[in-house]
C-alpha cells in the first residue's frame, strides 16, 4: 500500500475523531511492543496503525474497548456488596404438588365496578369551592 488516507479508513470507522483516537491508541500499543498485523514497510507507527484499520486486520471494537479501558481511572468491579442483598433463609418451604392450604392465603378485598364508582362519587365535592371563582376577581381589585 503506497499511501493510506483518511478516506481509506473512514468507511471502517465513520467518525473521524474516533478514527484519530483509535489510530493513536493503536500506534502507542505498537510502540509498546504489540504485534504488527501488516507489513511495516519502514513506516512509522501511526501510519502502520492507519493501515491496519484500513485493511481491517485489527478489529475496531477491540481497539475501542482497549482505548476505553486505558482511559478509565477507576475500574469498577461488578461484585455485590455484603449489605446490598438480604441473606436468604436456609429453611425454605418446598413446593407442594396438589392444592394449597387456603388458610395461609392472603385475603384480598374485591370491589365491583359499581362499588368503586360509588366510592369515587362520595369523594367528589358536590358544590364548587368558593376560592375557584373568586380568585380572578380579587386580583383586579
Amino acid at each position: 500500500m503506497a499511501r493510506v488516507t483518511v478516506e481509506d479508513c473512514v468507511d471502517k470507522v465513520e467518525n473521524r475523531f474516533e478514527l484519530v483516537l483509535l489510530a493513536a491508541h493503536r500506534a502507542r500499543a505498537i510502540s509498546g511492543g504489540s504485534a504488527v498485523t501488516v507489513d511495516p514497510d519502514k513506516d512509522k507507527n501511526p501510519v502502520i496503525a492507519l493501515r491496519e484499520i484500513a485493511e481491517q486486520t485489527v478489529q475496531s471494537e477491540d481497539m475501542r474497548e482497549g482505548l476505553i479501558h486505558s482511559l478509565q481511572k477507576n475500574v469498577e468491579v461488578d461484585e455485590p456488596e455484603a449489605a446490598a442483598a438480604p441473606v436468604m433463609q436456609t429453611e425454605r418451604r418446598l413446593p407442594m404438588l396438589g392444592r394449597d392450604d387456603m388458610s395461609t392465603d392472603t385475603v384480598v378485598d374485591v370491589l365491583t365496578e359499581e362499588q368503586l364508582l360509588r366510592g369515587l362519587e362520595s369523594m367528589t365535592p358536590t358544590e364548587p369551592s368558593a376560592t375557584i371563582g373568586n380568585s380572578s376577581r380579587d386580583r383586579g381589585r
